[in-house]
């Protein structure tokens, strides 16, 4: 029997659109956040957008622990694999380039052309920081000249699970710029992403669970950053905070709580305003010292054989 012929369909009744859930990324899946709770997302001109989940603390304690646990494979991964799967999330990145643009303009109140150029930046930025990550060790590392029969080596180390406390203002390139030295050094990342503009880093979420990153070594959570950030910054497991994005009247306490567990601490540069900071600056907002800031010295003597 011939197959049939597919229905077509009938254009007077009007298709229902399917809605875009937004969930956390823990561990390489999307859960739900386990509150059940969730918190409306609107475009920069007020125009709802979607719910996005309002992360509890208990998910970023499941984020940490989960980041915990594969830190150490990460870590052991040679730098030049870790650039090729960096590279490998700036391939994916350009194949869903248009729907980037579509949500960074919504978030952040941008033009086509300006969208555009905040995504193609952010691609580029994951292959700057890819190139990178086989050579800070280079740089940072030395044999250092000592008056005994030893060699006298200085490597650079990843400090471990670093908190990412994203830009509030720039939803997609701030997060970035920010994340990728992160792991170009081998760390690993729990992220509380923009409040107001979440979007963008939900959709890097899925780049990144479709590419070689290792599911937990990136942990990405959508919420209100005054119940999450005091919670990461008191964190013991979590080995270093960067700060760049809290609210100017949370940040003396949410230092102070890092200090409490003496975390390694990367923040703005003084003066330097989130929301005024020119993320598109390829000298002010790509460099290789914010690898630096999460890699630890380590120095080993070894006597020198006869």
């Amino acid at each position: 029997m011939a197959p049939r012929s597919p229905v077509p369909a009938d254009p007077s009744v009007p298709r229902i659109e399917v809605r875009k859930t937004y969930k956390l990324y823990i561990g390489g899946a999307f859960p739900r956040t386990e509150s059940g709770r969730s918190y409306l997302v609107s475009a920069a001109d007020g125009t709802p957008l979607a719910n996005a989940c309002r992360a509890s603390r208990k998910d970023l304690r499941d984020a940490v622990r989960v980041a915990r646990k594969v830190f150490g494979p990460w870590a052991d991964r040679t730098a030049m694999n870790r650039g090729q799967i960096l590279y490998r999330v700036a391939e994916l990145m350009e194949g869903r380039r248009d729907q980037f643009v579509t949500e960074v303009a919504s978030a952040e109140g941008l033009g086509p052309a300006a969208a555009r150029d905040a995504v193609d930046r952010s691609i580029d930025r994951w292959v700057w920081y890819a190139g990178w990550a086989d050579k800070i060790s280079q740089v940072l590392g030395t044999v250092n000249p000592v008056g005994a029969p030893y060699f006298n080596f200085t490597i650079p180390e990843p400090t471990g699970v670093v908190g990412l406390v994203a830009p509030e203002h720039s939803s997609l390139l701030g997060l970035v710029s920010r994340l990728a030295p992160v792991l170009a050094g081998g760390n690993v990342a729990v992220v509380v992403t923009s409040e107001t503009r979440p979007l963008p880093a939900v959709t890097l979420a899925e780049v990144l669970a479709t590419s070689d990153v290792p599911g937990g070594v990136v942990n990405i959570l959508t919420g209100h950053k005054r119940e999450l950030v005091p919670v990461l910054a008191a964190h013991v497991d979590v080995d270093a905070l960067d700060t760049w994005g809290v609210p100017a009247d949370l940040r003396t306490a949410v230092e102070d709580a890092a200090a409490e567990n003496v975390k390694r601490l990367a923040r703005r540069p003084p003066g330097v305003t989130d929301e005024r900071f020119d993320w598109t600056d390829e000298r002010a907002a790509q460099r290789p010292e914010w690898i630096a800031a999460f890699l630890e010295m380590k120095t080993v003597w070894h006597p020198i054989g006869s």
